[in-house]
């Protein structure tokens, strides 16, 4: 792998000509901002720029101004190698607000396809319907803590609306789901991206997260997709490096809530 083009192609692929990821949302390019405009309850953001030191603050008011207009909160998605250097600094000071940073990291999604599969007892299910999407969302809720009202609704839409853009498990224990996962799909790029991977505490450290993952690369590899793209917590950083992913970098989420 050289990561300098894997991360171009990353850029070009799924930031400066990244599709809608919902039906009712569109992406628009606007200068040197790419961004995606959507209903409140999709996702509304700025995807890529490539801005210069002297035009950096003004797309930024135009940005805040568009979002704004529309009653939208809005999220600027940081990458560390985007110029200028002081974006960070810049959005800062129009008001947004920094989330925790994530590590950029991809694998082939071949060499991740070839795993043991769950421990015994333990079998996954795909997701194909309402009942498994309320599975997932159970399992987010108990292993982040967080409302998984947001991903049912967009979880479900997505099923009905753009299936083979999709794939999510679950593993069942004894019945109980008790881990989940999610692969979302690009048509036309070569990165699939893993999302979601949370287990329920009682069922770490069992073997459940990599078998997952393999799951998803032999669908992904199935499908054309070469490589397998992660916005890693610092949690799962060290596990995904020792599987063999490489980080590109960091993402930082910038909020602005008008």
């Amino acid at each position: 792998m050289d990561p300098t083009e894997v991360r171009a192609a990353f850029d070009r692929q799924m930031r400066g000509n990244a599709p809608p990821d919902g039906v009712g949302a569109r992406v628009e390019r606007v200068g040197d901002v790419v961004r995606q405009t959507g209903s409140a309850h999709d996702w509304n953001g700025v995807l890529w720029s490539d801005l210069q030191d002297g035009t950096a603050a003004r797309a930024i008011a135009e940005q805040v101004e568009h979002f704004s207009s529309l009653g939208r909160e809005f999220e600027w998605k940081l990458y560390s190698h985007d110029r200028p250097d002081t974006l960070a600094d810049l959005l800062r000071a129009a008001g947004f607000a920094p989330g925790p940073a994530e590590s950029l990291m991809v694998a082939e999604s071949a060499a991740q396809a070839d795993a043991p599969g769950p421990p015994d007892g333990v079998r996954l299910l795909p997701v194909t319907d309402a009942a498994g999407v309320d599975l997932l969302a159970d399992v987010h809720e108990a292993a982040f803590g967080e409302d998984g009202t947001a991903l049912r609704r967009r979880l479900r839409a997505r099923l009905a609306e753009a299936p083979e853009t999709l794939v999510a498990v679950v593993a069942l224990a004894d019945g109980s789901a008790v881990s989940a996962s999610r692969m979302e799909l690009t048509p036309g790029s070569d990165f699939a991206g893993l999302w979601g991977g949370g287990t329920v505490p009682g069922w770490r450290g069992r073997g459940l997260y990599r078998a997952q993952i393999a799951f998803r690369a032999r669908i992904a590899a199935a499908r054309g997709y070469r490589w397998l793209q992660v916005d890693a917590a610092p949690m799962s950083r060290p596990v995904l490096q020792r599987l063999g992913f490489t980080e590109l970098g960091t993402t930082t989420p910038y909020v602005y809530k008008p």
